[in-house]
């Protein structure tokens, strides 16, 4: 209740901060003809960034979940297709952590599985910062790629699948009941390009809740209790978004889309050939900026995801 009313007074202090610059500008259009033209581009240049200033605040309102505070879990599986999916997987997984350095988000790998030829099978990370999974989690879902191959020598244009998943880190205080009856735990070697992060010992840890069909895996530390704590924080992250997806059917009905990574599930499409196009078949939002978007570039997608569903 004191963190509600502590956001409740964030926004409340912002919104008082934006009228007061709104009417600072507005009297000056009594003054606009006896303004000179540096004048003005300072009023320009005021009115973008209070634009900018309104569009956060509007998404901060949007961010009202409990979960939305919480650092999130983002897990990237590729789909079927071997190597085109895995290196689109890659793509992916190159594409968040860019919008993660340029927005001063946090992250640390938990868990990497490399392709045999190119790209990766999956990967896990932890993200940290402010309301990252509020902005993040419209993510989940499978997204497609349309391209010329760069595996291909035939040149031919090939379509690939992989998909997202967000979830919450729960906090500690959040009591989730687990059964160590229902639980499978397997060690198995880190695998990975080497280097001081990859152990050769069987540290890795794998934990399946067999009741649910949940399964988590950790192996970025080198000590094996470690990467047990990590997984199993992971596994209750895992189990109360679970639970709250019982609670709402459409999310419910969205989980079990992401059982199935191909065609007639994805919930973005990016377009590299025969033209360039990115767009969101949920909102409709798009963008021709290819290689901006797949630099990191995503907070429009991200904002649209939240202004889509919260006008439902």
């Amino acid at each position: 209740m004191q963190i509600e009313l502590k956001n409740k007074q964030v926004l409340s202090d912002s919104f008082s901060l934006i009228l007061d610059k709104y009417n600072e500008l507005f009297e000056y259009q009594t003054l606009y003809e006896s303004l000179n033209s540096n004048d003005l581009k300072e009023i320009a240049k005021n009115l973008e960034i209070l634009k900018k200033d309104i569009s956060n605040l509007k998404i901060q309102t949007l961010l009202k979940e409990e979960s939305d505070s919480s650092n999130a879990f983002i897990e990237i599986h590729a789909g079927a297709g071997g190597t085109e999916s895995q290196d689109w997987a890659e793509m992916l997984e190159r594409m968040y952590l860019k919008f993660c350095d340029k927005h001063d988000y946090k992250y640390n790998l938990i868990d990497r599985h490399k392709g045999e030829e190119a790209g990766i099978k999956s990967s896990t990370y932890l993200i940290k910062g402010f309301k990252a999974f509020g902005y993040l989690k419209n993510e989940s879902g499978i997204h497609r790629l349309v391209r010329i191959s760069p595996f291909d020598s035939n040149k031919r244009r090939h379509t690939s699948f992989s998909s997202v998943w967000v979830y919450p880190e729960i906090d500690e205080n959040i009591e989730i009941e687990i059964n160590p009856k229902d639980l499978r735990i397997d060690t198995f070697r880190a695998s990975g390009a080497g280097g001081q992060h990859i152990n050769t010992t069987d540290s890795a840890i794998r934990i399946t809740h067999t009741k649910l069909n949940i399964v988590v895996q950790s192996q970025s530390e080198r000590s094996q209790h470690r990467n047990k704590e990590t997984a199993m924080k992971m596994l209750r992250s895992r189990m109360y978004e679970f639970e709250l997806s019982l609670k709402n059917k459409e999310k419910l009905e969205t989980q079990s889309n992401k059982k199935e990574i191909g065609w007639g599930h994805q919930i973005r499409s990016y377009v590299l050939h025969p033209y360039k196009m990115i767009k969101d078949l949920r909102t409709e939002h798009q963008s021709s900026n290819t290689d901006d978007v797949l630099n990191g570039n995503i907070f429009e997608f991200l904002e649209s995801g939240l202004i889509g569903n919260n006008s439902k």
